[in-house]
């Protein structure tokens, strides 16, 4: 039988490390929906868009929706359980919750390579900006070798080195700090955006939108795989639930509110950017964006703007990603499946400082050495498999856990979790027989680790039972 931990159980143990070191509730609902624009607005709109367009030319824009109603489909599970299960831990406490801890192991193992990957990938668009806004300032730029690791013709990406460094040391600092950076980000890069728009579609002529799938259906399902890159982040809000004010209120609202406001963003920024210029001058261009502006504008001015907003946007992600990545291990030492170094809380800073220093080493290093392409597919298997599994696990607790305190519901239960779970496999089907066959690799390595490390040294072999009375409890205290 497999090893389940409870809802009740799994807030009952939140909030402090063995020491007694606990996180504080710190953010209110304006801070976890600019926390959550700021893990999903990034590297995927601003250098992403280029690789979607290549895929499905100007039928991007339906690629960008395709991808939006997958993340949807799930978006409203995670609010189901957000609100249900308020803890740190997101979809691995979720999987533990409604299917099992081996199954949960398996979702913190992708959750490591998704945030992982996450975040040394945006720190590489990063630094692909910071040389695009170096350029329209002064003319100069770094030096290839210093701004591009060996996969790509350079020594060290230094500048993707310096923005995990500097995520790293504000979230050391406190969630509090932490929050209102990412809230003024988030309003530069909304700011930001909003003006590419104004000016793209100054420029907008309908022929450039012709043809409008040069690739077929096959293009827009390439594309949608592409494009869904773009969304992900927006399962880091939940692990916000120990340092949310109103967790169960809150982080529902907030990943509904994200979710919208992005896809309609995401959509308004490829029409707008297509139709200035055409597909053919955006596809498989760095910092499209930008050079977008310059076209329409007659000036390097305008791209420059581009540059400074992706700067910050791209900043905003790598903070609010390697947050999310924190609190997952944290939860999952918490429940001794991994080393109990990533569950320490600082008591002067309410805030994991060493293992948030050890996220931030481990990942600096691909982003500084790394070329990347090479598993940007499995990563987003990784992550869709996940998404599959939240969805799952909405309907093994409905039916394990019937009288579960829930502020939000999934409408057309069961229907909509069947169809997240049909979309994300459908988009898995489209990553290609290669991609699965590595994936099928890195599950393998993460179940040996969990047989050979976590099954034997988890908690819940001796937890003892907690009853909903002592779930209210915690919650009323926080």
């Amino acid at each position: 039988m497999p090893r389940i931990k409870s809802p009740h159980l799994l807030v009952a143990e939140s909030g402090a490390d063995r020491a007694g070191h606990g996180l504080r509730r710190t953010m209110g609902l304006f801070q976890l929906i600019c926390f959550g624009i700021g893990a999903i607005v990034g590297t995927g709109i601003f250098v992403g868009l280029s690789d979607s367009v290549a895929q499905a030319g100007p039928a991007v824009v339906v690629s960008f929706v395709l991808a939006a109603i997958t993340c949807v489909f799930t978006a409203l599970a995670f609010a189901e359980l957000g609100g249900a299960i308020p803890v740190s831990g997101s979809s691995y406490s979720f999987a533990y919750a409604g299917l099992g801890e081996s199954t949960a192991f398996l979702v913190g193992w992708c959750l490591l390579l998704e945030y992982g990957i996450s975040i040394s990938a945006v720190a590489v668009g990063w630094s692909q900006y910071v040389n695009e806004l170096l350029h329209s300032l002064t003319g100069l730029q770094l030096p290839h070798a210093l701004s591009a690791g060996p996969g790509d013709g350079g020594v060290v990406n230094l500048p993707a080195v310096i923005v995990i460094a500097m995520a790293a040391v504000l979230l050391v600092r406190g969630v509090r700090e932490s929050a209102r950076a990412t809230a003024a980000m988030a309003a530069v890069k909304l700011i930001i955006l909003i003006a590419f728009c104004a000016i793209g579609f100054s420029a907008f002529k309908d022929g450039n939108l012709v043809p409008f799938s040069p690739a077929g259906l096959g293009g827009i399902g390439a594309g949608t795989t592409a494009a869904f890159f773009s969304y992900i982040g927006f399962d880091a809000i939940t692990t916000a639930g120990e340092e949310a004010k109103n967790p169960r209120r809150d982080i529902p609202v907030a990943i509904l509110v994200c979710m919208g406001v992005v896809t309609l963003l995401y959509c308004a920024v490829a029409l707008a950017a297509i139709g200035a210029i055409g597909g053919d001058q955006v596809a498989g261009r760095p910092a499209a964006l930008s050079y977008v502006v310059n076209q329409v504008t007659g000036s390097t001015i305008g791209g420059g703007v581009i540059a400074f907003g992706a700067v910050v946007a791209i900043a905003s992600v790598v903070l609010a990603v390697m947050y999310g990545q924190t609190r997952i291990l944290m939860s999952m030492s918490r429940d001794g499946l991994i080393p109990r170094v990533f569950e320490k809380v600082s008591p002067k800073t309410a805030t994991p400082v060493a293992g948030t220093l050890i996220v931030a080493a481990v990942f600096a290093l691909p982003a500084a050495f790394a070329s990347l392409d090479a598993v940007m597919n499995l990563c987003t298997i990784g992550t869709l498999a996940i998404m599959a599994v939240v969805n799952i696990a909405v309907i093994a607790l409905r039916r394990r856990e019937p009288a579960l305190a829930r502020t939000f519901r999934v409408p057309l239960y069961p229907v909509v979790p069947l169809l997240g779970v049909g979309f994300c496999l459908y988009l898995m089907y489209e990553t290609g027989w290669t991609t699965w066959i590595q994936f099928a690799v890195f599950l393998v390595v993460g179940l040996l680790v969990y047989l050979g490390y976590g099954r034997r040294n988890s908690t819940l072999a001796t937890a003892e039972p907690v009853t909903p009375d002592a779930t209210d409890a915690v919650l009323q205290e926080a």
